[in-house]
Parts: C-alpha cells; sequence; structure tokens
C-alpha cells in the first residue's frame, strides 16, 4: 500500500520521531506503519546544537539515506524551509526523493529556521511560499511523494491568517497541511473544521512545546489523519545516557545499571548480526 492510499483511510498515521538508522529499526522492530525523520532530533544527536537552522540539506539527505537502507516502512522527513529558494527547494526534493523519502515536509519560515516551538521565528510572505510548493510538486518524480505545507504564523501573524496560509497552501496542491504549534484543543479542532474531509491534516506533539498533547486516538478523533512525535524519542535516549553515565561514573562499572540495557548478544540479535554473518558465508571462497 502507497502512503497516499494509507492516508486515505479514516483512521490515523501514527509516526514515531527518528534520527539514525538504529531509532528507525526498533521503530520498524516495534510496528509502527511509518517514522518521521526530525531534523530537531539530527540537530541533537549529529551536532549536540539546538534546531536553529544549523542543520544542512545533505546532513540531512546523507541521515535519510542511512534509514532508507535499513528499513521498509515509509519515512516523514523534515525538509525545513528546502534550504533556500524555490531552486534550493526543487534540489532539496529531488535529492530526498531519490534518497527514499515518501512524505516531505516544507515551511513557511524565514531561513536559518528555528524550532516550531521556540520564540522569535519568522515567516516569509504567503506569496513566495505558495511558491516553494509549487516548485516542490514540479521537482518530485512520482505523484506518490507527498509534500506536507506547514505554516509557522500562528505564532507570528496569529492564528486566522495561519488558517489562511493553510488555504492558499492547499489551493498550491499541497498533498498534507500541518499547521503548527497551535495552542488549545479548541484550536485544533477549528484547524479539523475547516480542513477535515478536504485535505490529511498533521498533529505535532512536542512534551513541553506549544500544542497540548493527545494520544493517538485522541487526535483521530478530532479528524488528524497523521500524528508525530518528533523529539520525543531524542529526549528518552538523553534522560537514559544522563542515567547510564551517571551510574557508571559513580560506581565504576555498568553492573548496576545492567537490567536497563541490552547485552552484547542482545544488541546483537536486534540489528541482525547472526543473519548478516549468514549471509556473508554464502560469498566465501
Amino acid at each position: 500500500m502507497t502512503l497516499k492510499a494509507r492516508l486515505a483511510e479514516a483512521r490515523l498515521l501514527l509516526a514515531p520521531g527518528v534520527y539514525d538508522a538504529l531509532t528507525a529499526l526498533v521503530a520498524e522492530q516495534s510496528g509502527f506503519e511509518a517514522v518521521y525523520l526530525s531534523g530537531a532530533s539530527i540537530a541533537y544527536t549529529r551536532l549536540g546544537r539546538s534546531d536553529v537552522g544549523l542543520t544542512t540539506m545533505t546532513e540531512v539527505c546523507d541521515t535519510l539515506s542511512t534509514i532508507r537502507e535499513r528499513i521498509a516502512i515509509p519515512i516523514i522527513v523534515d525538509a525545513d524551509t528546502g534550504f533556500g529558494n524555490a531552486l534550493n527547494m526543487q534540489r532539496t526534493i529531488t535529492l530526498f526523493e531519490r534518497a527514499g523519502a515518501n512524505l516531505i515536509q516544507i515551511e513557511d519560515q524565514t531561513f536559518p529556521k528555528r524550532c516550531g516551538h521556540l520564540q522569535g521565528k519568522g515567516v516569509v510572505g504567503a506569496g513566495e511560499m505558495v511558491g516553494k510548493i509549487k516548485a516542490a510538486l514540479d521537482a518530485r518524480k512520482s505523484s506518490d511523494t507527498l509534500i506536507i505545507a506547514r505554516t509557522d504564523a500562528v505564532a507570528v501573524e496569529g492564528f486566522e491568517p495561519a488558517l489562511e496560509r493553510a488555504e492558499k497552501f492547499l489551493e498550491a496542491g499541497a498533498d498534507v497541511l500541518f499547521v503548527e504549534a497551535v495552542k488549545d484543543e479548541a484550536q485544533m479542532r477549528e484547524v479539523n473544521a475547516r480542513f477535515k474531509g478536504r485535505v490529511p491534516l498533521l498533529a505535532n506533539m512536542v512534551e513541553g512545546g506549544q500544542t497540548p498533547i493527545k494520544s493517538a486516538a485522541d487526535l483521530e478523533a478530532i479528524g488528524y489523519r497523521i500524528a508525530i512525535f518528533p523529539g520525543g524519542t531524542a529526549r528518552a535516549v538523553a534522560h537514559t545516557l544522563q542515567a547510564y553515565y551517571g551510574s557508571l561514573k559513580q560506581h565504576g562499572t555498568t553492573a548496576p545499571f545492567r537490567e536497563q540495557m541490552l547485552d552484547f548478544d542482545q544488541l546483537n540479535a536486534l540489528i541482525g548480526t547472526p543473519e548478516l554473518l549468514a549471509k556473508g558465508k554464502r560469498y566465501d571462497g
């Protein structure tokens, strides 16, 4: 089933955030139907930095290609602003599609962008974003490669102007709409009242962010078709690392933490080492 066909169904698609091949593999093994490659999480994990536009297009594309080589399920990719103007957007779409993206998210922030739940964002004119959406649609090779149009205008221009932008983005041909950082359930419901049934809508669940956290069941009932939990993976891993390193420093051994870890054989089983070694033997001289 293509992602386009899956989104035509009424049930919500839940996509956890991933940032490398290992997190994507574990997500796939956990039974998720799709994953979300978070630009913020790449900044957190690859650079050890904040999501303030420091990550480059080639770094995201390289990460995407390593994930696609390892998993089969659809990948939703955060392409930020397209990393420049409409021509940059077209190059980004071309390379991301070639690297295995199924659904590519673009946004109307000024460049360099920042996390949608940080203060101090700016947005380009609606006309410029419409042009970038059209450029993205023209650049894709397959109509099964879908484009998410995200607006960050709620925090910059207000809720109603954000809805007007989303309307223009839909008219431009966006396959999915994403109104970022809505502030409460009433706004979530109003977004769906306006667009539900016309286009799939995406909800972004950021722990501690501007939008209230809802379960997948609640979001489906409101009308959303996709829910992403983009940064939860990095936050969970960082929390675990703090505990692990703290324990190792305190005790000088991993023994007190052993029950919270995979051992050598368990990790190799997870990543498929026995199968990989068996495959290699077939080519031994």
